[in-house]
């Protein structure tokens, strides 16, 4: 017998062993992926659980673990979260949140709304969007990023007890993305054809606006951890933080601090493109102030059609280059 009649078993066997091996190794995947998410499930259940009792209800409705076997899902068909003893409330749409096998750390989630918030220091909220993407990059013992995805928001008060709905603003795009680094937290976001109801600011009358910028929270790893609830003793520094409509512009950045008492103090510099553009927004959104307010333009025109200035704020008194703005309260 030939050596070429010994290979087709010899082959044979190989393969089969080969097949083997793979039904085993797919076996215990998927052993390990019902695992976890029996896991996933039942943890987010006695979270839920834990949560509720001693006036608060927490709830997520209808909670599946789905995906299998590429991926990871876990939906709701709704949050719910409610506190009576802090007479805080908030309800959420569905959520489903979606991480791939390959990119195991970088869950995504999508939301549906209406978000509807309820606060002891504001009007109960009603918060809707067309699409709102999340995504995370986990890492220990903080994410590495957080992110945020927003298209066709829009915000009103909620029509509880049969009240009118008061129209707050509107956007076509809103975007926000936080990053640890180092202690600090750094935020950059942006929104284009930001709409805000005249209703909301008492009649008052702005154009579309479009915005962002960047801005690190000092210290903000450790503030997170503490949950804080007071502004004193915080500190920022603005990278930049740009508004505009149309050729009219204002950047503002620097530092800015409140400490112990309170008081503010921010070292800031302003730039304004088209002095003139920005002077006629401002003069119909304060119009009482509308002579005052196209007597100082027309004297910053005179510096270019892009003139900065520094804006100090010590100890709570503000002024605006050698122009006295007068005083801050104290802030909580």
């Amino acid at each position: 017998m030939t050596s070429s009649d010994e290979r087709p078993p010899n082959f044979l066997r190989r393969l089969f062993w080969l097949a083997a091996f793979i039904v085993a190794l797919f076996g215990l995947y998927s052993a390990g992926w019902f695992y976890l998410a029996d896991k996933v499930k039942s943890e987010a259940d006695i979270a839920v659980a834990e949560l509720n009792g001693d006036g608060i209800e927490a709830d997520c409705a209808n909670l599946t673990v789905s995906g299998y076997p590429l991926s990871f899902a876990v939906s709701c068909d709704s949050l719910a979260y409610q506190d009576d003893a802090r007479n805080v409330a908030a309800s959420l749409g569905s959520l489903n949140a979606v991480t791939h096998i390959t990119h195991i750390l970088s869950p995504g989630a999508d939301l549906r709304g209406p978000l509807r918030t309820s606060l002891p220091v504001m009007a109960p909220l009603w918060i809707d969007w067309d699409n709102l993407r999340a995504n995370v990059k986990l890492s220990w013992p903080l994410p590495r990023r957080v992110s945020l995805e927003a298209e066709g928001l829009s915000a009103q008060t909620d029509p509880v007890d049969g009240t009118d709905p008061v129209e707050l603003f509107s956007a076509g795009t809103a975007a926000g993305e936080l990053r640890p680094d180092g202690q600090d937290i750094d935020y950059a976001g942006s929104f284009t054809s930001l709409e805000i109801d005249p209703g909301a600011i008492e009649g008052r009358v702005l154009p579309p606006l479009d915005g962002g910028g960047d801005v690190t929270l000092k210290n903000g790893v450790a503030l997170i951890k503490t949950q804080i609830e007071s502004l004193r003793g915080q500190a920022v520094y603005i990278g930049k933080l740009d508004l505009s409509s149309g050729s009219a512009r204002v950047t503002v950045s620097g530092p800015v601090s409140v400490d112990a008492d309170g008081l503010i103090d921010a070292d800031l510099m302003i730039r304004l493109s088209d002095p003139k553009a920005v002077a006629a927004i401002l003069g119909k959104a304060i119009p009482e102030q509308k002579s005052q307010i196209k007597t100082g333009f027309a004297g910053l025109a005179l510096l270019g059609n892009e003139p900065s200035m520094p804006l100090k704020i010590v100890k709570g008194k503000a002024s605006l280059g050698f122009i006295p703005l007068g005083r801050i309260n104290p802030v909580d």
